[in-house]
């Protein structure tokens, strides 16, 4: 990367800004001077995952009082939710997947949640369903071309960025420049300041025997030169692990993190199998390690590549043997998922889990995998008779095929909803069985009476 442009003494204007490209975009002194350009009544969109451009939200909740009704449009960010507070009633938030900074703080009034497939977003904003007046993005410095990059999210801010009336830019030596089609040219951009920051970096998580017994299941579904889904936590991390033995493995996912990128290191994913980018891995976003960006940094070995494209579920079933591997809070005992809420409080997103099933189950060889602890971290019951009231069914009963616990796997595909039952009731924690076996019995029952 362009680390060695931070050592420019503050008073000097970065290299590229002598730039004879630069036509249009106004290179500022400040954050604030990027920002001053916003006016009241405007709906933001903000770069997300780990291109957050965190400076640029500091700055925006703290130094300007006078905005008002401003809406602040985004999939899950990271760092504080500066704007969030109740102190902040200027801004509105509309989640189009619910991060860990802002769980729990949905009110469906002020914070609301706008439940959409990551694959349908782009359409949002080109249709202009959501209009967009501001983008705030976090990018890599220009190239001779006069090109930045979104780095490690393209997803929906590339879409996001056409549309917009106005294009304000961190310009980060420490975003890494990532090929796909996430490249913007600087005349495009209306403001910019750079500064050098790290970007968010994920630290690996820690594997329990609950995580490593699911890893293990799971990793046993996969064959060789399968095409996987694969994104970040403790059991996609688990599953890399057991995956070291196998062959000619592709990827395309939504997302990845530093599991794969430990399996792209020893040869195992090497994409030389798949028919729709082969030699590449094919995602939407990244996050992970330092590591993790220094390898995607300028690698023709991978590309970023929005969300309409990658998760398009036509896309997706190219590759062979499409092995999509998804979470779930709740599995019902007819094989309903809810993956974004408990209940009516909204935790996460519908994001692009059916987009990955679906195309899995259309794949030659191709299998849709949910893999869930059978317990909550709280010792709640993940298998369940019936969801929580107001739970969303993020995937239909029709749509899910295997399912894996710790304790097994099953495939619900071509199963009864009574042989699904007990299929599920058997690989659920020992001590739920029983209970599950006696609601079970009672729902039938009631049908019966």
């Amino acid at each position: 990367m362009y680390k060695s442009w931070t050592i420019l003494p503050k008073d000097y204007w970065p290299i590229w800004s002598t730039f004879p490209l630069i036509k249009h975009m106004k290179i500022c002194a400040s954050f604030k001077e990027a920002l001053s350009s916003i006016k009241s009544h405007s709906t933001i969109f903000v770069h997300g995952a780990a291109a957050t451009p965190v400076e640029m939200l500091k700055i925006l909740a703290s130094e300007f009082p006078d905005l008002q009704d401003i809406e602040m449009l985004h999939m899950h960010t990271e760092g504080e939710c500066f704007y969030a507070s109740e102190a902040h009633a200027e801004f509105r938030i509309t989640n189009l997947f619910t991060g860990r900074n802002l769980r729990g703080k949905l009110d469906y009034e002020r914070i609301d949640y706008l439940p959409v497939f990551l694959s349908e977003i782009p359409q949002l904003f080109r249709q202009g369903i959501k209009k967009i007046d501001v983008a705030l993005v976090q990018v890599s410095p220009p190239d001779q071309h006069g090109f930045v990059s979104l780095g490690v999210s393209v997803d929906i801010a590339k879409a996001a960025v056409d549309c917009a009336g106005l294009v304000i830019a961190h310009i980060n030596p420490q975003m890494p420049r990532v090929h796909g089609n996430g490249f913007i040219h600087i005349n495009d951009i209306d403001y910019a300041f750079e500064k050098s920051t790290p970007i968010h970096a994920a630290a690996p998580p820690v594997l329990g025997d609950v995580e490593l017994f699911i890893g293990k299941n799971v990793a046993a579904l996969v064959e060789d030169g399968a095409t996987l889904q694969l994104g970040i936590g403790t059991i996609p991390n688990a599953v890399a692990r057991f995956l070291t033995g196998h062959k000619n493995l592709g990827l395309h996912t939504e997302m990845w993190s530093d599991g794969a990128l430990e399996l792209i290191k020893k040869g195992v994913i090497n994409n030389s199998l798949k028919k729709f980018h082969q030699g590449t891995s094919t995602s939407a976003f990244i996050i992970g390690s330092q590591e993790l960006y220094d390898f995607v940094d300028d690698n023709l070995s991978v590309l970023n590549l929005e969300t309409s494209y990658i998760n398009y579920p036509i896309n997706i079933m190219r590759n062979p043997k499409v092995t999509a591997i998804n979470s779930a809070v709740e599995i019902d005992l007819t094989g309903q998922v809810c993956a974004d809420s408990i209940g009516h409080r909204v935790i996460s997103g519908v994001g692009g889990q059916m987009d990955f099933i679906r195309a899995a189950a259309l794949s030659e060889g191709g299998k849709p995998i949910f893999a869930i602890a059978s317990r909550s971290g709280k010792g709640h019951p993940r298998i369940v008779s019936s969801l929580k009231q107001g739970a969303g069914v993020v995937t239909t009963r029709a749509h899910v095929h295997h399912v894996v616990t710790e304790f097994g796997s099953v495939n619900l595909f071509g199963k009864t909803l009574n042989e699904r039952a007990k299929a599920l009731i058997s690989i659920s924690h020992p001590d739920d069985r029983e209970t599950l076996d006696r609601q079970w019995f009672e729902i039938k029952q009631k049908l019966t009476q």
